[in-house]
């Protein structure tokens, strides 16, 4: 496939001063790195005088000793350990106030007051919030749930007091069912009660020999001289075997 291209490539002849080979020169020049670096090169090639007071040379030892981190710390360990003007580390304000920082942080210290102080605190044992105190706590124990409340801390004559003893005797088991304990063990009869009534009541209305009344036990004269009874006279003497 390229056999004929690869012959005739190497017979092709272009002059040398056509625009197109002059312009391809000229891109190579360009684009050559060596072409690129050559005045850089024949720069470095010569000698050359540089002073070690120059400026360019002092900044950048001054940089090179800003960016250092050795340079950096040194004036900062050079004054570990020393300190000008304080004689101890209490009349030193920033060490003062780290040392007090440091109590306030800490817990012990902080509630140091607190367990000082709870101990010393006096509160009369009848006073109404405690006595309140004390009730809500009974009320709300489990021990004492369910054991009867006789215990009042307020005037028995209150409305709140009397309807609240009320509504808790209604609600009591004990005073619910007080009123069956003297029936208890006692006969009773059931005749002339509702049910019974009710029941006969309902039996003589069922009953068939009250409802229906036979005729052999009705009292009554029969005429005998009537149409119908002559008829049925007549009638039994004919159909007589006799």
């Amino acid at each position: 496939y390229r056999e004929a291209w690869d012959r005739d490539k190497t017979q092709i002849s272009i002059p040398s001063d056509t625009p197109v080979m002059l312009q391809s020169k000229v891109n190579a020049l360009n684009i050559s790195n060596k072409h690129y670096q050559k005045a850089w090169d024949e720069a470095k090639a010569k000698s050359y005088d540089m002073r070690a007071d120059a400026i360019p040379i002092k900044h950048a030892k001054a940089s090179r000793d800003i960016a250092s981190e050795y340079k950096y710390k040194e004036t900062h360990e050079k004054q570990k350990g020393h300190y000008i003007g304080c004689r101890s580390a209490q009349e030193d304000p920033k060490l003062s106030w780290a040392a007090r920082a440091m109590m306030l942080q800490n817990d012990r210290i902080y509630r140091k007051a607190y367990h000082d102080s709870k101990a010393q605190v006096h509160i009369p044992v009848d006073a109404m919030s405690v006595q309140a105190a004390k009730e809500c706590q009974t009320l709300v124990s489990d021990v004492d749930y369910r054991q009867y409340l006789h215990q009042w801390t307020c005037l028995p004559d209150q409305n709140d007091v009397i309807h609240a003893r009320k509504a808790y005797d209604l609600q009591s088991d004990n005073v619910y069912k007080s009123d069956l304990e003297w029936l208890r063990g006692i006969g009773w009869l059931t005749e002339g009660s509702v049910d019974v009534v009710k029941a006969k009541k309902a039996q003589e209305l069922l009953n068939e020999r009250l409802y229906r009344t036979r005729p052999d036990e009705m009292k009554f004269t029969s005429i005998t001289d009537t149409p119908d009874v002559v008829q049925a006279k007549i009638n039994a003497l004919q159909l007589s075997d006799v």
